[in-house]
């Protein structure tokens, strides 16, 4: 099976002449289908910038970025809007929800922008939430839930689409102890049931839930370690298992 993930020399530079920025230098890494991958390092380290190219948001300067078999270098900015619809769910630190609307609302949001049917969004929306433990939380605002449930809002909203790659950066960033356990955990039952993450992070407590950590400095992965990931809280229940 081709990889989700294909980089090769990719290099992304800011400036000109004299002040030059290699904020990505000379990158090869391959991320296989089912693997739970975390990228760390220190503010400045390059790894903000390996996302945006990693989730179609920015470009390399020179080398080449193949996602699930797709050059995105051949793709104008239409198309990369599409694959990033369309093979990457996306998971922010700040969950990003619509605060007028419903949990089921902004769960169809993406697959209305990839004009699926009403009727099928629904159903789609509906099972991804239930997927996460909310089926009865489907009708609340973002302010009728809590932190952790709404970054959970925020995970079956990315993998409505049934993307290839779930990109989250910084998922736990704002969440208290409990929710960040409950947010790993989720991770963990997601990878279990075959789908591929990356997530980007600083934190110890997340890198420990992937099966292998690389870490950046100097725009450089200056280590790739395949690890034996920690077992993590009991998998959550509430409302549903998650199955792909």
């Amino acid at each position: 099976m081709r990889p989700v993930i294909e980089l090769r020399a990719v290099t992304k530079t800011y400036g000109s002449e004299d002040t030059v920025v290699r904020a990505v230098d000379g990158v090869d890494l391959v991320v296989e289908r089912g693997d739970h991958v975390a990228v760390m390092g220190a503010s400045g380290s390059g790894k903000s910038t390996l996302m945006n190219i990693i989730g179609c948001l920015d470009t390399p300067t020179r080398g080449r970025y193949a996602l699930d078999g797709v050059d995105t270098r051949r793709l104008d900015e239409r198309q990369q809007a599409l694959i990033r619809n369309r093979k990457i769910g996306f998971v922010f630190q700040s969950f990003n929800l619509i605060p007028r609307t419903s949990a089921v609302r902004n769960v169809e949001l993406p697959m209305a922008y990839a004009r699926v049917p009403g009727a099928e969004r629904r159903r789609r929306a509906l099972h991804a939430l239930a997927q996460v433990g909310l089926a009865e939380r489907v009708h609340h605002r973002p302010s009728e839930l809590s932190g952790g449930q709404q970054q959970r809002v925020a995970v079956a909203r990315a993998i409505a689409t049934d993307p290839v790659l779930l990109l989250a950066d910084e998922p736990t960033g704002a969440l208290d102890s409990h929710s960040t356990a409950e947010v790993l955990a989720l991770f963990d039952e997601l990878n279990a049931a075959g789908r591929t993450l990356v997530v980007i992070t600083h934190e110890e407590q997340v890198a420990r839930h992937a099966k292998r950590v690389l870490h950046m400095r100097d725009g450089r992965i200056v280590s790739d370690e395949r690890v034996s990931a920690v077992a993590g809280p009991p998998p959550m229940r509430a409302g549903g298992v998650v199955r792909r």
